[in-house]
């Protein structure tokens, strides 16, 4: 069911953003008067359709294949290749009877709808949910973060306690822990108290680049205590463990966080051992039975010291605008700053590179509308600036053109244009057969 919900988010996603793109095609070649043969959501590979429909001069129809779609605008060499049209003199309902500069905007029509959509998702979605936040000081204040693998090799240390990064105090504590930062700077450096004292840690380039391969991974986040939501199995409450006990030895190491439980647990399992636990004011001796799992059979509870202290900023409707083209935009610039890393060398696109299903992955296997949206307007964005690249198959390649022949002031031969057409679609289909490749090997074999 998580993987059909996985799909079903980004089917969506993907037709919402398509459908738009090329509407923006659409509305801007209709207000010059040019005609459009075909609008298609997803695309009719091999002429096989979902969905069609004769509306005026149009076909409107859904493709089989929810990777994209496109509209074929009369007089214009586009993906469809077709030369025929192109052989009689232009009429003036078509592409290449209409002056350069009505050209150029239908051709950044689709990436103007995706780049004002991407903000508008952005901003609604502030006004509708607002910004919830846990401060970076009531992580400080209770327990401090608990570090990943990664966060072992930066140097960091559990119950370490967050001052700033590259000289810059964080309030918000997914702030320090996003590793988005890494793009923002060429060096990384944190600052934190650790017993008391300041300690200066640079984090290493290679390590800074490992964690952007690794697609979410994280150096820290915030540490919790071993305290007992629930008791699940029958030996746990023979042995006394009551919801609320905090768990602070077991078999003779500490356990006071959960991460240090976590660690002791597989080294005895089968076993019964030893443990105290703080209830109340008072310490109480147990003797627990794991199973050959590792398990004691209890639920760990939610730090509620630390959700207690979570902020929400609400925004009214016009406040959510600026607020949400600075998040946008904030996102969008990650992703060209990766981007930037793969084209100098310093990011490995096999490790580093998404496709259909390492963005769906990203919905994750639950159905959560704020997420959703977030992720549909960070995808806009990304839409966008993949279609302005300069490969004469996309926007950008058509833009391109359209600058060089107002330069030239006369427009590239037909049969120029036609054959750097079949060379982009060369490239974008090579291209989109390596992400989908590497898609397919980071499933199998990450």
């Amino acid at each position: 069911m998580g993987t059909l919900i996985m799909a079903g988010q980004l089917i969506l996603a993907l037709a919402i953003l398509v459908s738009l793109h090329e509407w923006g095609h659409y509305i801007a070649a209709r207000s010059f008067g040019i005609r459009v043969e075909k609008f298609y959501i997803f695309f009719d590979a091999w002429g096989t359709k979902l969905f069609s429909k004769k509306i005026g001069d149009t076909e409107w129809g859904i493709g089989w294949l929810p990777l994209g779609g496109y509209v074929k605008i009369s007089g214009m060499i586009d993906e469809s290749l077709d030369q025929d049209q192109m052989g009689s003199e232009p009429e003036a309902h078509e592409f290449r009877s209409k002056p350069a500069w009505q050209r150029l905007i239908v051709m950044v029509g689709g990436v103007t709808v995706n780049f004002v959509l991407g903000i508008l998702i952005f901003s609604m979605a502030l006004w509708h949910y607002g910004d919830t936040w846990l401060p970076t000081q009531a992580v400080n204040d209770a327990y401090g973060i608990v570090v990943t693998d990664f966060g072992k090799q930066a140097g960091l240390q559990s119950g370490d306690k967050l001052i700033t990064v590259n000289g810059v105090a964080q309030e918000k504590f997914r702030d320090f822990a996003n590793p988005a930062i890494v793009l923002k700077s060429d060096s990384l450096v944190f600052e934190i108290e650790r017993d008391g004292e300041k300690v200066i840690l640079p984090i290493s380039e290679d390590l800074a680049k490992e964690l952007l391969e690794s697609k979410g991974q994280r150096l820290f986040n915030f540490r919790t205590l071993s305290k007992i939501d629930s008791v699940v199995r029958t030996s746990a409450v023979e042995a006394g463990l009551l919801k609320g006990d905090v768990l602070i030895s077991l078999a003779g190491k500490e356990v006071k966080y959960y991460d240090q439980l976590q660690e002791v647990l597989p080294t005895q399992k089968g076993k019964t051992v030893q443990a105290l636990a703080l209830r109340a004011s008072d310490t109480v001796a147990l003797q627990l039975s794991l199973d050959t799992s590792g398990s004691i059979g209890v639920a760990i509870a939610q730090p509620t010291e630390l959700m207690s202290q979570v902020q929400k900023t609400n925004y009214g409707f016009f406040e959510s605008f600026p607020a949400g083209t600075k998040k946008g935009l904030s996102a969008l610039g990650d992703n060209i700053n990766a981007f930037g890393l793969m084209f100098k060398g310093k990011l490995d696109p096999v490790k580093s590179v998404s496709g259909p299903l390492g963005i769906a992955k990203i919905f994750g296997p639950t159905w959560d509308w704020q997420r959703f949206w977030e992720i549909t307007g960070m995808l806009s964005f990304i839409l966008a600036f993949m279609n302005l690249l300069p490969i004469p198959a996309l926007d950008g390649g058509h833009v391109l053109f359209l600058l060089v022949e107002m330069l030239r002031g006369k427009p590239l031969p037909e049969k120029v244009m036609y054959y750097f057409q079949v060379v982009g679609m060369v490239i974008l289909f090579a291209l989109m057969g390596f992400i989908i490749f590497i898609d397919f090997f980071n499933a199998i074999f990450n």
